[in-house]
């Protein structure tokens, strides 16, 4: 079972950094966004991703040409899908959307496709019953910043075929990831059952007037010698995906915390487009943050 022709869906923050990692390690990408907008994003992305890598990574122009060369980009799930050997979807973390999605998704794939999904909190047993193929179907998580981050981590479901999921830790490898293995189902992955809480409790000592986020970020950062806190990785993992996990939290645990958390980030942050790293500004402004400032800590 080989790999070589990806659709990856979703094309925000960590879905142009999926696809940009398979594309550049010689995968042939079809970037798929359900809106136009966003697909228009994601190109914005990957050409920022490009200079990065050039700048900073030490690629070449020539590894970068050809990176772009197997990327493509379109609105129609049904092309997307035609001729893909696997789906990696990162839609955003709503059980609504992505049961619409996995139900779409298994009327176009072909046969032979299998489907990964990188949902941050979700286990792969709460989309199964969305797709035509449980025995091909499990995830495969990244971590934001894919390429200095680069953790894949494996999780079936009861039902995933043991074949796939060995593959799967192959591909993994093959993208310049490092496998990780999850036996057993948990959600939130390894890094998520961490992070997660991590950032939620920093939200609700801002939430409920505990502190500031920075001097929250400077406690964190000068106890623990890092050079990052709670709030500067929200930004760094787009507060578009920490809203939707916090809302998820709340609705499916009935956690009146995390509700007023996903509330507080839709009033200060979401509904005037700041977003975090990617749009220039979350809790700090970027390029050049606060908290990357020697005089910060």
């Amino acid at each position: 079972m080989s790999f070589t022709k990806i659709t990856t869906a979703g094309a925000g923050t960590m879905g142009s950094q999926v696809a940009w990692q398979m594309a550049f390690h010689g995968k042939q990408v079809v970037v798929y966004d359900a809106i136009p907008d966003g697909l228009q994003k994601g190109k914005v992305l990957h050409r920022e991703y490009a200079e990065h890598f050039v700048e900073r990574r030490g690629a070449t122009r020539e590894q970068i040409d050809d990176t772009f060369a197997r990327l493509s980009y379109t609105t129609d799930l049904a092309a997307a899908l035609r001729d893909a050997d696997l789906i990696s979807e990162s839609v955003p973390e709503s059980l609504a959307i992505k049961e619409s999605f996995w139900r779409e998704a298994s009327r176009h794939a072909p046969a032979r496709t299998v489907f990964t999904t990188n949902t941050s909190t979700l286990p792969p047993s709460a989309l199964a019953g969305f797709v035509d193929r449980p025995p091909k179907f499990l995830a495969l998580h990244f971590a934001i910043g894919v390429w200095d981050s680069n953790i894949g981590e494996v999780m079936g479901h009861p039902g995933t075929d043991a074949a796939v999921f060995d593959c799967m830790l192959e591909f993994a490898e093959e993208i310049g990831l490092v496998p990780i293995p999850i036996r057993k189902e948990q959600s939130g992955y390894v890094i998520n059952s961490l992070l997660v809480p991590w950032c939620t409790a920093a939200l609700a000592l801002v939430v409920r007037g505990v502190s500031d986020f920075q001097s929250i970020d400077r406690t964190w950062m000068i106890t623990l010698q890092s050079g990052m806190g709670p709030f500067g990785m929200m930004d760094r993992m787009g507060l578009g995906v920490v809203y939707h996990v916090a809302k998820l939290i709340g609705e499916t645990t009935q956690n009146t915390e995390a509700l007023e958390s996903a509330r507080y980030l839709d009033e200060h942050f979401m509904q005037s487009g700041h977003l975090g790293v990617a749009s220039g500004e979350g809790f700090y402004r970027y390029p050049n943050p606060a908290f990357a400032q020697p005089e910060f800590v």
